[in-house]
């Protein structure tokens, strides 16, 4: 039999033993690498996201609820500001670009959201099938939602009030998927995207399906369209996208939005780093107890090969008698700290990516901001490679003590 066999069998022999280190050392690396998972796939989605947006601009409220609402359409948004914003921002020297969204509806738990073009372009959008929306009631889907719905060129859809899809269906005003997006790894794979309008034509203003749109065509300052507009509401937005031309505007833009009445300005890389470190504090917490976890694995290994080798000092000397040389039986032993060692750490890799694939599927917000079970990190390579060289140190000590038994004593005290 060979050593690695030799091992093997004592490990066997000692199942119990060996089942419970491994199930310590399992728990600890599942917990590490779930961390691990977490932290780097939403950092990464997190920063997808808000790439290119300097500030958005929304109704008060909650700066962080507003930075999640408008950038990664995981919250309700803080209310609606008036589109002559819009006009504010853009007359603005400092400002590059702006882009308006209109929320507030979904279509299946997907949300619909009125903008612009120049949205999908931000996200460097390309069109898999059909074309972009260049009317009311036309739709562009992310390449998420067709997957999720079915949806197809042509199809016509009804949107619902509010965004969890159980809300007023807008029967009269049904969109029209003209486009379909390919995947861009953004938010933009679970969105439907459509102009302004239509969202204003849905909820009662604006222009509705088939409406006749003479007085709406009519030239400004004749009658027909002075009284079309004078009966129309100010229209509203629910938050703007905006980015810099110069450094400037960092410095004077959002405190001379937060001094209007209306509107709150917020930083995305302010807010996502304020909220990155209030998840930190109990993400430090957790990887503290695995750390813990797994010195603990260690020294139960340590106590395991310890105790085991004391019973087996008889075998360890007939093993010499028979010629096996002190430091293979050395290594002999470390290879059993090792195998126990990979088993844990190769089950906590699997266990730990069962978890994060389960909870996407069970929490769609998860699956959302872009969660995948599998996609594997360099960290863990790191914490498998930390958890065997644990294991080997934990065998160390044990396996010493080969280099100072005496044969014939040993061999004297087990008859």
């Amino acid at each position: 039999m060979t050593l690695a066999g030799l091992s093997l069998a004592y490990l066997k022999d000692r199942a119990l033993n060996t089942a419970l280190n491994i199930l310590l050392l399992t728990l600890s690396v599942a917990t590490l690498v779930i961390l691990v998972l977490f932290s780097s796939q939403l950092s990464d989605r997190f920063a997808r996201d808000a790439q290119g947006i300097d500030l958005v601009v929304g109704a008060k409220g909650s700066p962080l609820q507003l930075i999640l609402s408008s950038i990664y359409q995981v919250d309700v948004p803080t209310g609606n500001i008036p589109l002559e914003t819009v006009d504010m921002l853009r007359a603005d020297p400092t400002v590059a670009q702006v882009i308006p969204l209109a929320l507030g509806d979904s279509f299946r738990s997907y949300r619909i959201i009125g903008t612009e073009a120049a949205y999908v372009d931000h996200y460097a959008g390309r069109l898999a099938e059909g074309r972009m929306f260049n009317a009311p009631y036309e739709a562009v889907i992310g390449a998420q939602v067709a997957r999720g719905t079915g949806a197809g060129l042509g199809q016509r859809f009804e949107g619902s009030h509010g965004l969890s899809g159980d809300g007023h269906v807008h029967e009269a005003t049904p969109f029209e998927v003209v486009g379909i997006l390919a995947p861009t790894g953004t938010v933009l794979d679970r969105l439907i995207v459509t102009p302004v309008s239509s969202v204003w034509a849905a909820h009662g203003f604006g222009t509705r399906p088939h409406e006749d749109h003479e007085a709406h065509d009519a030239a400004p300052g004749d009658p027909e369209h002075e009284a079309a507009h004078a009966a129309e509401p100010d229209l509203e937005v629910t938050a703007l996208l905006v980015k810099y031309r110069s450094p400037l505007a960092a410095v004077r833009l959002p405190s001379f939005i937060n001094r209007q009445t209306q509107l709150q300005a917020a930083a995305p890389a302010v807010e996502m780093t304020r909220l990155l470190s209030l998840l930190g504090v109990g993400t430090d917490a957790v990887r503290a107890f695995a750390v813990l976890l797994m010195i603990t694995s260690g020294l139960s290994i340590f106590v395991a090969l310890y105790s085991a080798l004391r019973q087996r000092e008889g075998d360890m000397a007939m093993l010499r008698v028979m010629g096996a040389r002190p430091p293979a039986i050395f290594g002999h032993i470390v290879l059993e700290g090792v195998l126990l060692a990979a088993a844990g750490a190769l089950l906590g890799v699997i266990v730990a990516h069962g978890v994060v694939a389960f909870a996407a599927a069970t929490f769609p917000q998860l699956q959302d901001m872009g969660l995948s079970a599998l996609r594997f990190e360099p960290a863990e390579t790191v914490i498998v490679a930390a958890a065997i060289a644990m294991g080997g140190l934990a065998a160390l000590v044990p396996a010493l003590k080969v280099f100072r038994v005496d044969i014939a004593q040993t061999l004297a005290d087990t008859r």
